[in-house]
């Protein structure tokens, strides 16, 4: 999964993840971002399995999911996908997920774990969220309708989190996985939201009718 980036400097490894219900244009346009504004050696894509905070909601099936992302990101060397979180069973929690990771790849690996303003709000709330930002940088990019980060208070919550924290200051694009299938159950059209090819693989298996 891991690769050298052949100069021997330190592999920089962005981090995405999330339930990719579908992959859509915005995880793309913020992966691109972070890669090239952080010098990353590469992005991993980690589809959830079971993840916790949305343990009330039907989730498509995994190979779906994950046959979107290949669709999507297969075009990008840069890119890759990892079953980790889906092959593990029970509640996909971050702290293992990057535990794991660190065990997989090499001492001088830099881990980049890359989430939204709106994600950062609720991390206090996350398993061991003292022992995450041990592991890694917490890349951070703007919502659109969502405030920027207050510091301060995470600070007061969690120490040590404020020099752990890289702030993106784009993109910021409007788009969401649910807003998609809602798109989709109602027959409107999604190509301006999602590559053609995950467009099509949607239609083809008709997913969130």
């Amino acid at each position: 999964m891991v690769t050298s980036n052949g100069h021997g400097k330190p592999t920089r490894l962005g981090i995405l993840g999330g339930t990719f219900d579908p992959v859509h244009n915005g995880h793309l346009a913020l992966a691109e971002y972070a890669f090239a504004k952080l010098r990353l050696t590469q992005v991993i894509f980690i589809p959830t399995g079971q993840p916790w905070m949305k343990s009330g909601r039907d989730i498509t099936p995994a190979s779906d999911r994950i046959g979107m992302l290949h669709l999507a990101i297969d075009v990008n060397p840069n890119f890759h996908i990892s079953g980790i979180e889906i092959l593990r069973k029970g509640p996909t929690y971050t702290i293992d997920t990057l535990t794991e990771l660190s065990r997989q790849t090499p001492e001088s690996t830099e881990l980049y774990f890359i989430i939204s303003w709106n994600t950062l709000e609720e991390f206090p709330r996350w398993k061991d969220p003292k022992k995450i930002i041990k592991l890694c940088r917490l890349v951070v990019a703007p919502r659109p309708g969502y405030q920027k980060p207050d510091l301060a208070a995470l600070e007061a919550k969690i120490k040590g989190i404020t020099e752990k924290i890289v702030l993106l200051d784009k993109p910021a694009i409007n788009i969401s996985a649910t807003e998609i299938r809602e798109r989709v159950k109602k027959g409107l059209p999604v190509s301006e939201m999602v590559p053609a090819a995950v467009a099509e693989y949607i239609r083809e298996k008709r997913l969130y009718l």
